[in-house]
């Protein structure tokens, strides 16, 4: 029995050392185990830290390209009058990022170059002000143009309303004749086609009469049936107060024998168109100032020819009707 003892106290110590290793690799173990749980957990702490300031980035990212893209519109719609002054704004600033380099050089300790930059910073600023000085005339200039613009659009704006009312007013006149036109051939119709013809031109009406319908050869008498029509014409004139007449004699080329009063074809057109005149005013209550009677011998022909038919046209009456132009010359004569 003595002699296992030492047996059982070695195999003790055996089973005592056996057992001890793997407890302390154990220990070992999860001390390892916490320290990466630890630095796990720091890791993610870190890990999570980054993702916020990553997506805060990403938001002032977006943010700014937002901001960009409203700078960039509103840099659209600057016009061609800045672009001169926007080019100068550029040279300004390569001359102040000039400046700020040459700055940062003698911050640096270039000391050997310190009284050529100096010198050159003196040019620099020198030129800066020049181009501040061309700037701020420039923004003179284009204040100036911008006030000359204004008043421009301003006066065109007048001149505008002005043409808008000339063209109501001719327009107005232009209707106005239609209308007597009308009236006119109304009043005459009996007479038209039978030595009376209506024509309108250049804004105005013109009756033209035969002598066959108004006067004998050589004559200054009106006959009845032309006298007819002038009464009839009368009543027209009278009812239309805003035009005026003029009654003009024409003859035709045959030298007039002179006897009487009457010596020259000039005589026989200047009394022919008084003689109508006198029965306008006579027949209607016309104001006479609106009348007015010329001669105009054989010098405004119709006809150039020397036939007998040629000479029956150019000897005729013609009365011309003109509506008054007091508004349009008081359109004009505005400002």
């Amino acid at each position: 029995m003595k002699k296992n003892v030492p047996y059982l106290i070695l195999a003790s110590l055996v089973l005592s050392i056996c057992s001890c290793v793997p407890l302390r690799r154990m220990e070992e173990e999860q001390s390892k185990r916490k320290t990466c749980e630890t630095e796990l957990a720091t890791y993610k702490t870190d890990k999570e830290e980054r993702e916020a300031k990553l997506k805060e980035t990403a938001r002032l990212l977006d943010d700014n390209q937002k901001q960009v893209a409203g700078l960039a519109r509103d840099t659209s719609i600057l016009g061609i009058s800045y672009r001169a002054t926007t080019s100068r704004y550029d040279k300004l600033n390569l001359i102040n990022e000039e400046l700020l380099r040459k700055y940062n050089l003698l911050l640096e300790g270039n000391v050997n170059d310190t009284k050529k930059i100096n010198g050159e910073l003196q040019i620099t600023q020198e030129q800066v002000l020049k181009k501040q000085d061309e700037l701020k005339r420039l923004a003179g200039v284009l204040d100036g143009q911008k006030k000359e613009l204004d008043l421009l659009n301003s006066e065109l704006k007048k001149r505008e309303a002005r043409v808008a009312e000339l063209e109501f007013v001719l327009k107005s006149k232009e209707e106005a004749v239609n209308k007597l036109k009308k009236t006119l051939s109304d009043a005459l119709l009996g007479f038209e086609g039978k030595g009376l013809t209506i024509t309108q031109k250049n804004g105005k009406v013109y009756v033209s009469m035969d002598e066959s319908l108004l006067f004998a050869s050589g004559s200054t008498n009106v006959e009845s049936k032309g006298a007819e029509a002038l009464k009839k014409l009368s009543k027209v004139l009278e009812q239309n107060e805003d035009i005026n007449v003029l009654i003009e004699g024409h003859t035709d080329d045959v030298p007039m024998i002179g006897k009487g009063e009457i010596k020259d074809n000039w005589d026989l057109s200047v009394m022919r168109a008084t003689s109508i005149v006198k029965i306008i005013i006579k027949n209607s209550k016309i104001d006479p100032k609106r009348l007015s009677a010329a001669g105009r011998g054989e010098y405004f022909p119709l006809d150039n020819g020397k036939t007998p038919d040629a000479r029956k046209k150019n000897r005729r009456t013609e009365i011309i009707l003109t509506p008054k132009l007091d508004e349009l010359f008081k359109v004009l004569n505005t400002n």
